[in-house]
């Protein structure tokens, strides 16, 4: 416990920290606890589109036909006809003010030449009446909005520049709400023209509200004008759908409190906060909202019956005049969608909340799981750890998607950051309190493999050894070709820059496939795989090696012509089996390496290579213990040293990457080895005439034409065996 001391202490102090959280409220965490809001809304919303709300939508095809905007208000009554009258909708709610006199008509023109030029005119002056009737667009307007369901919207704004049009009747005085509150305070307006608000059934505002990293999440239910409180467009439009006459709105109070906590129309229920913020209940991507364009309204190209009963908001996608705000669900959303979000969310009472009771529940849960792992994980293994932390995660998670479901926002920041930290820290410690055992896997094995392979042997020290074994494994060698007459052509100085730029991308790629560097010897390269930490795809990962090792290469030739070095080629083998490993050498010199004849077959191999025009070359059981890789059978060989032939491939690639023209020459080649060593010498020439046709620059086909060629002239006894036997290494 005394050894441990120091370490609760540091898990108290952690947990003490997220609970200052709670009181101070830290800007990184609530920017955390935003984008974990956003992520369950975006996992929980619907996606499915809602058949009650429309947006007749002035898109860029309206504009297209009738114009651009504003249009005169006879083609937005000729609109609102339509959709009254045609398709008998219930409600029309405007995203658009209309703040200033619309004299698109002419009206003022015929107005002035009747009080100057034709004032005499007595015919013109008896046609004036019927066509200040036709033409006063805005007192048309007017009279067609008085007796059906029109909800205009307007604008709060902070500019103390002055207000414009008039504003609807207020829906609380200030003697209503009590202090508790901090409602948004305006103190100026873009309102609509008095004419039209006094004719208009409802109006609300249009506001919206900004969370600290640009997203809107919520919008004012209620705004705070000069002591009088307006209500949002949303909640306007609700209003005047469930009656003839604008249902009131109800203040709800907690209990025991003079804060208002929701507003009711009618049975339905409008959580908000101490702001009079409610949550916009998003049910998915733009497009949750059925949107036709303005003109198929006034063309009447939708079907009669499809918009019958329904709730309908007018506003704009168009580029030039759209309202976009940045939102969880994307970073461009229309506005006026935001308010069919929020009605579809009144009508079906799945606004979110976030009750004042969520900072006391949030202490007792960062105590509670808090202090739990503080006391526990000190003595717990890293698996328990693991196990233990994960389960408070899951709990936390738990009970904040029980909430979620029913509607009430519980924090989940403080938390997800908490338990991963404590978890971390108590890992860390041990850590470093181990890291005795690490040095001195390092001292051991530091040398030969990479550092990651050696962070895993440190979690299991005791399975790891160096002396000597047997087992099953994977060598690969690598030679430069040429070599010689590089070295004698270059000078010292430059021929280790060569070497230096040439190694090290070859020795992390043999690292990164968890490969063992056994030496350099000169230019080659001994690598192995399976020791000292056993791996079941120790010839997979030899095989990927050699692959990415001459990728490697083939992007530093470009580096080197331009150094004005030589271009380097290299040949590499690769052999599986058993081998003996472990540290071996003399009491002068000792070493960690491998030996046996399966190493020795792997050396001849790379020997071989440049015989088959080839950069890789692998043995018979390493082409057995890979499945995914597709390899080219080069010949049956004999090499020097070894009695027993063994087959010889090339690899040529993942299946999942091969395409089929490969494939075909592949099986093509195999079908020249059949006909080969069955000693079918015509039909396998035709054939590989006919690939050699096709790939010039491939030199195997070359080599077994040669071979045949040689066997016409010298024809090989009864007893051969298709075997090559190599008498060089």
């Amino acid at each position: 416990m005394k050894k441990k001391l120091p370490l609760i202490i540091i898990n108290v102090l952690l947990v003490a920290f997220f609970l200052l959280h709670v009181a101070l409220s830290f800007d990184f965490i609530n920017r955390l606890e935003n984008w974990f809001y956003d992520l369950r809304l975006n996992l929980t919303m619907p996606y499915t589109q809602d058949d009650r709300i429309f947006i007749v939508d002035i898109d860029e095809k309206s504009l297209a036909s009738l114009g651009r905007w504003p249009w005169s208000r006879n083609k937005i009554v000729s609109i609102l006809d339509n959709l009254f009258d045609y398709y008998h909708v219930a409600v029309v709610g405007f995203d658009i003010v209309f703040a200033e006199k619309d004299e698109s008509s002419g009206l003022n023109v015929l107005e002035r030449l009747g009080r100057q030029n034709l004032k005499t005119n007595v015919m013109y002056q008896n046609m004036l009446p019927e066509l200040r009737t036709q033409l006063d667009y805005n007192n048309l307007f007017a009279q067609k909005i008085k007796a059906r369901k029109v909800v205009l919207g307007y604008a709060f704004s902070n500019d103390s520049g002055g207000s414009t049009g008039k504003l609807p009747p207020p829906v609380f005085k200030s003697t209503i709400l009590n202090a508790g509150n901090y409602f948004i305070k305006m103190i100026g307006y873009s309102a609509n023209l008095p004419e039209l608000q006094d004719h208009a059934h409802n109006a609300g505002h249009f506001n919206s509200y900004v969370d600290s990293d640009g997203v809107s999440r919520r919008i004012p239910i209620l705004l705070d004008y000069r002591g009088a409180y307006y209500d949002a467009l949303s909640v306007a439009m609700v209003r005047s759908f469930l009656a003839d006459t604008p249902l009131p709105i109800k203040a709800g109070f907690g209990s025991g409190t003079d804060k208002l906590e929701w507003v009711e129309i009618d049975i339905f229920k409008i959580p908000i906060d101490d702001k009079a913020l409610a949550m916009i209940p998003y049910r998915g991507p733009e497009g949750s909202f059925r949107y036709i364009p303005a003109i198929d309204i006034l063309q009447k190209k939708i079907k009669k019956d499809e918009l019958q009963g329904g709730i309908v908001l007018v506003g704009s996608r168009a580029t030039a005049i759209k309202d976009l705000r940045s939102t969880p669900v994307a970073p461009v959303y229309p506005g006026v969608e935001i308010h069919a979000n929020m009605i579809a969310g009144i009508l079906d009472q799945n606004i979110k909340q976030i009750p004042d009771y969520v900072g006391v529940l949030e202490c007792l849960l960062l105590c509670l799981i808090g202090l739990t792992m503080t006391v526990l994980l000190p003595f717990l293994n890293p698996l328990r750890s693991l196990l233990l932390s994960v389960f408070m995660l899951l709990v936390s998670v738990g009970i904040n998607a029980w909430a979620w479901h029913l509607n009430v926002v519980l924090p989940l920041a403080s938390l997800a950051l908490m338990i991963p930290l404590l978890f971390t820290v108590n890992m860390s410690w041990g850590f470093f309190a181990e890291t005795k055992t690490k040095h001195h896997l390092t001292k051991l094995f530091g040398q030969y493999v990479p550092k990651p392979l050696v962070e895993e042997m440190s979690r299991n020290p005791e399975k790891f050894t160096i002396e000597g074994e047997s087992r099953e494994m994977t060598v690969l060698f690598s030679d430069v070709r040429g070599f010689t007459s590089i070295s004698e052509g270059m000078h010292p100085r430059e021929l280790t820059k060569l070497m230096n730029e040439y190694m090290t991308p070859m020795t992390d790629v043999i690292h990164r496939h968890r490969g063992t560097i056994d030496k350099y010897i000169g230019d080659a390269i001994m690598a192995f795989w399976g020791a000292p930490m056993h791996d079941n795809d120790h010839a997979r990962n030899a095989v990927l090696a050699a692959m990415d090792m001459q990728a490697a290469i083939h992007q530093l030739r470009p580096k080197f012509i331009q150094k004005g070095w030589p271009e380097i080629k290299v040949g590499i083998g690769i052999n599986s089996g058993i081998m003996r490993v472990g540290n071996m050498g003399s009491e002068f010199r000792i070493a960690y390496t491998v030996m046996g004849d399966n190493v020795n077959l792997g050396s001849r191999l790379e020997g071989i290579t440049r015989q088959y025009g080839v950069g890789i070359i692998v043995g018979e059981m390493t082409r057995n213990a890979v499945s995914d890789i597709v390899f080219r059978e080069l010949d049956l060989v004999r090499v020097k040293g070894k009695d027993q032939p063994v087959f010889i491939y090339e690899p040529i690639g993942l299946k999942t990457q091969v395409d089929q023209a490969t494939r075909e020459e592949l099986k093509s080649f195999d079908e020249v080895l059949t006909l080969y060593r069955a000693m079918s010498l015509n039909a396998a020439e035709r054939q590989l005439l006919e690939l050699q046709k096709m790939f010039p620059d491939k030199y195997i086909y070359k080599l077994y034409l040669d071979r045949i060629y040689y066997f016409r002239h010298h024809p090989p006894g009864p007893d051969w065996d298709g075997v090559f036997t190599f008498t060089s290494k």
